[in-house]
Order: C-alpha cells, then sequence, then structure tokens
C-alpha cells in the first residue's frame, strides 16, 4: 500500500515519483494487454458498460424513459398480438405503469398520458383487416330506444359539461 503525501511536497511530483518506482520494481512489464492498441474507444461509454454488465440499453434508461419508449413500440408489439382482449389487456398493464409512475413523482419530469385503448384497437384492426364492431343502438334501461332514429338522438342534448374548479382560485371568505 503507498504512504501518505508527505507535506510540502508537490501533489504531480509525488504521484510521478510512486509511477517511477513502481517501473523500477517491474510492476508494469507483464500486464495483460501490453503492447496492444486500446479497443472500445470508438464508442461511447454507457453501451461499453451495457454490454460489458449484459444489461440492455432499456435498464440504464430512468422510468419515464422507459415507458415512453414502450409507447412508441406499442403499435408494433400489439400487431403481433392475436386477439382484441390481449391487445386491451396489454394497454391496460402500460397505463397501469404510467399511473404509478405519474403518482410516484420520481424521475425526470417528462410528460406522459395514458394511451388510448380505442386508438390502439383501431391500429390493430387494419393490421389484421377487420372491422370495427357495430354498437348497440340500444341503451339499457331505456324501453322504445331502438325505435329512434340516429337523427333523434343526435339533437338531444348530451349531459351537461361538468365545470373545473380552477386550481389557482383561493378560496374567499
Amino acid at each position: 500500500m503507498t504512504e501518505r503525501k508527505p507535506p510540502g511536497v508537490d501533489f504531480e511530483s509525488w504521484v510521478e515519483k510512486q509511477i517511477r518506482e513502481a517501473q523500477e520494481r517491474g510492476e508494469f512489464d507483464a500486464l495483460p494487454g501490453a503492447g496492444k492498441p486500446l479497443t472500445g474507444l470508438d464508442r461511447d461509454w454507457l453501451s461499453t458498460y451495457v454490454e460489458r454488465e449484459g444489461l440492455s440499453i432499456d435498464a440504464a434508461l430512468p422510468e419515464p424513459l422507459r415507458l415512453r419508449k414502450e409507447i412508441e413500440n406499442l403499435p408494433s408489439a400489439a400487431a403481433a398480438l392475436r386477439s382484441e382482449d390481449e391487445v386491451r389487456e396489454v394497454v391496460r398493464e402500460l397505463n397501469l405503469r404510467i399511473a404509478a409512475w405519474i403518482r410516484s413523482g420520481e424521475g425526470p419530469r417528462i410528460r406522459l398520458k395514458p394511451v388510448d385503448v380505442d386508438d390502439v384497437l383501431d391500429e390493430w384492426r387494419r393490421a389484421h383487416d377487420r372491422p370495427r364492431p357495430a354498437a348497440t343502438d340500444v341503451s339499457p334501461g331505456t324501453p322504445g330506444e331502438e325505435s329512434r332514429s340516429e337523427e333523434e338522438r343526435a339533437e338531444e342534448p348530451g349531459p351537461a359539461p361538468r365545470r373545473r374548479r380552477r386550481w389557482w382560485r383561493r378560496r374567499r371568505d
């Protein structure tokens, strides 16, 4: 083990002295790779580390970036699935992980929102040449609804939109 740097000695000259003494003792003579060119200088340190440790590059990414990458790859992953139920399950699991990350407040703040399952299903149906299932015109519990035309139903006013409270408004006494 090396001794501590004596006071009053320049740090650089002290290190150079230790290196020179080690060379004189022959400690650098039989090192592995001596005389061979250095490899891996054309790649960055992260890819070298990932390869050396046997990791995937996704393991080195923060959670929101992994989720964003998974969202981008979702259409191709969904195309490989065989049924709509499988697609719904994959999207549901992804949305649960997105919601969990949003609630956690950890990692870099990257804007993520849950994936719309209908959009993914539409792409899946196009990839599998399947038509969208017909929507039923009958609402449960409303007799005679099937006899009304679509135009009559479109003229009815829908439920009033909910009024959102603004977060910046303060309670006034």
